[in-house]
């Protein structure tokens, strides 16, 4: 499965008021590793304006510095053909799905979701995780202990870094326990074959209140992949809370 964490810088908040794209990133990731970074996407883009003086001092991208970059016209054939079949995780969808869409429709090419198998948003899944708290990237950064010493202004390829990192945080334990190492059917029978030569192991079952945290940490998991989690199915052959088979 080949995922991007994609994230842009504009020159204001609302695409309303005709601001527009001025970086674009793209972090790439298959099967749950990282790419090298040779494998990323980075253009900055003259946007044409001025930014909002809101915007210049998050991304401190100035337009003395943008005069000599291309037009997004100039780099849009690359940027689609790099996102081409990907699944996009995006922190706030919305905001750089707009942005794409608008500088997209100013060219006839449609929209990004022409282009994507999917887009995520890691702020709905966040919201879904931790109801009532801070969900932006930074606070999930801090919640999660993420770096982000180096981060003293928003740049697009930092903060897909940064989401790549959120992200294998909010989803570890679905599935890369498994993908990783799938043990082969004459191994499983050797390590079956040993574990009935070895000496009967003591059990010692869960309290009431592990259990109550092991169901809530599977709650959490089951909302992050909108179903069951692969622990679900373990369940039928775990004992329960008397100690007695399901």
């Amino acid at each position: 499965m080949r995922q991007l964490f994609l994230d842009t810088e504009t020159t204001g908040l609302r695409v309303e008021d005709g601001n527009r794209l001025l970086e674009m990133a793209a972090v790439e990731m298959i099967d749950r590793k990282l790419s090298k970074s040779d494998a990323h996407f980075h253009r900055y883009v003259n946007p044409g304006r001025d930014s909002e003086e809101g915007a210049l001092n998050v991304h401190g991208l100035t337009t003395q510095f943008l005069s000599d970059k291309p037009k997004f016209a100039e780099v849009v054939d690359d940027f689609l053909a790099y996102v081409q079949g990907a699944e996009l995780i995006i922190h706030n969808a919305p905001f750089d799905v707009g942005y794409l869409n608008m500088e997209l429709g100013k060219l006839g090419r449609g929209k990004i979701q022409d282009y994507v198998v999917s887009i995520t948003d890691t702020l709905k899944m966040a919201k879904d995780l931790w109801p009532g708290k801070r969900n932006s990237l930074d606070a999930l950064c801090d919640r999660y202990e993420v770096d982000r010493s180096g981060r003293t202004l928003h740049g697009a390829l930092i903060d897909c870094e940064l989401l790549a990192e959120v992200y294998m945080a909010m989803t570890r334990g679905q599935d890369s326990l498994l993908i990783d190492y799938a043990p082969t059917a004459e191994e499983n029978a050797s390590n079956l074959e040993r574990r009935s030569n070895s000496l009967p192991l003591i059990v010692t079952q869960a309290s009431a209140e592990e259990l109550a945290l092991h169901q809530k940490y599977l709650n959490a998991l089951d909302k992050a992949v909108k179903g069951s989690c692969v622990w679900r199915e373990l369940e039928p052959l775990l004992p329960n809370t008397e100690g007695n088979p399901q």
